[in-house]
């Protein structure tokens, strides 16, 4: 297994050095030259497995042989085995083909725990074996630090840097970045928003020297290990429900892409999905673009769904290099316009093959809500904000008798006041995060500079005695 650059000029990894690398030294991201392929007899022998086991059959083929199978199994099964359910990924019913799959039962209470987790323990063995360690720096609109950090926190050969905008994060998503009492991990607050943060780690990793310098790597989405992971509970809720013998939609609330992109990749594997549908709020560039085929920037508008306040998505240049047919020049100088005039349009025939592979649907707050008041009513089931999109979104785009999953992509208590003011019921923390707001708190505000950011990492790195 070998993975290339969507910008069709770094050098071809495998898979250790891209879970390393995490961005590709041309600015792409990477992803594999050629798909694995599941048939339905191999989906046929997933039905019935544990989620560790399952996760060790799907992912295998994508370590292309760099991880000794045996300890690749230990690392899956102790990434799992401290999960609060034991079904890991469960699933419950709202109505009679409409699903709902809950990815908040890790640690930090949101789906990244499921990726995160075993990306920090894959992160152990392949520097270890290496004798390297490395600094890895992160942009969060909320979730994804928290993952990360609980991910990394305490690992000898690590030093974690996340990255989150000032202020337009949930007192609870905040809380559980900044109260890790860990020697190796760094939360910046910066002075603008999710954004602007990712703008920074991306430069970061575009300067060479500073990119050697701190043997810089990342855990966010842009991570093709991260996205390998998420497959899994594709797979996972497909055969809970009867893959490969009935196929299955999948709706997805969405912000940077990854999530929905790691569904494309289990189609792209053989497993029969019907329909993909995401779900935007107000930050709905992604809704715009499958709509008419134009990608334009818009502001950033502060919601209750902080984390897809998102105008660039980084995963959706995977799709769209899908799109352009694999070509990596003709993407490297769309992505270069888009950077230049804010607008990517990708024409009528390009448009159509984006729309037939993908479905959206926008809410806005009131309407998110909404949807959190009706679903309360209607099935008993608390749902956070992001969760409450992915729902709506599955209600009005579904087509077909495909029964259609939708992802609790969050625990309700990560956003107690959008809950409480939507349903009338404040949503209680987990007894494991019982005393959050009562823990200190550790964090620097920072200007969005690049200059200021990487003084900050090349200090804080210096002390660690790793630069």
């Amino acid at each position: 297994m070998q993975y290339i650059s969507t910008r069709g000029e770094a050098p071809t990894l495998e898979f250790d050095d891209v879970l390393l690398a995490g961005l590709a030294s041309d600015g792409g991201l990477y992803l594999p030259e050629s798909w694995p392929r599941f048939d339905a007899a191999d989906i046929r022998e997933m039905q019935g497995l544990e989620y560790p086991e399952l996760a060790v059959r799907v992912m295998t083929p994508f370590l292309g042989g760099r991880i000794e199978p045996a300890a690749f199994a230990g690392i899956v099964e102790e990434t799992f085995e401290g999960f609060m359910h034991s079904a890991v990924a469960p699933l419950k019913q709202l109505e009679s083909d409409l699903w709902l799959m809950e990815l908040f039962h890790g640690p930090t209470l949101a789906f990244k725990d499921y990726p995160m987790q075993l990306i920090g323990r894959l992160f152990d063995h392949v520097l270890a074996r290496k004798g390297e360690r490395v600094t890895i720096v992160g942009a969060t609109s909320g979730d994804t630090g928290s993952a990360a950090i609980e991910a990394c926190r305490d690992r000898e050969a690590i030093d974690i840097f996340i990255l989150y905008p000032h202020g337009r994060v949930s007192e609870v998503q905040q809380r559980q970045m900044t109260t890790v009492p860990a020697s190796n991990v760094y939360c910046v607050a910066v002075e603008g928003t999710f954004d602007d943060c990712q703008d920074l780690v991306k430069a970061m990793f575009a300067d060479a020297a500073f990119r050697e310098t701190a043997r810089l790597s990342a855990v966010n989405s842009i991570n093709w290990a991260r996205v390998a992971a998420q497959i899994v509970y594709y797979f996972h809720a497909a055969v809970s429900v009867g893959s490969p013998d009935r196929p299955v939609s999948f709706s997805v609330p969405t912000g940077n892409f990854g999530n929905v992109f790691a569904a494309y990749a289990a189609k792209a594997c053989g497993l029969p999905i019907d329909q993909l549908i995401i779900g935007t709020n107000s930050n709905d560039i992604l809704t715009r673009f499958f709509a008419t085929g134009e990608l334009s920037i818009g502001k950033v508008s502060q919601t209750i769904s902080p984390s897809m306040d998102i105008q660039v998505s980084s995963n959706f240049e995977r799709f769209l290099f899908d799109l352009y047919g694999r070509d990596g020049t003709a993407l490297t100088e769309a992505m270069a316009a888009f950077r230049r005039d804010g607008t990517l349009t990708v024409g009528d025939n390009l448009h159509r093959s984006a729309a037939d592979t993908i479905s959206a649907h926008r809410l806005d707050d009131a309407e998110t809500m909404a949807e959190m008041a009706r679903t309360l009513q209607a099935t008993g089931e608390l749902i956070d904000p992001h969760t409450a999109i992915g729902v709506a979104a599955a209600r009005q785009c579904r087509r077909g008798d495909a029964p259609v999953v939708a992802q609790a992509a969050a625990h309700p208590a990560k956003f107690p006041d959008a809950v409480e003011k939507s349903t009338g019921v404040r949503p209680q923390l987990p007894p494991h995060l019982s005393d959050l707001h009562d823990r200190e708190e550790r964090f620097t505000v920072l200007a969005n500079d690049i200059e200021t950011i990487k003084g900050f990492v090349r200090e804080n790195i210096t002390l660690q005695g790793a630069a």
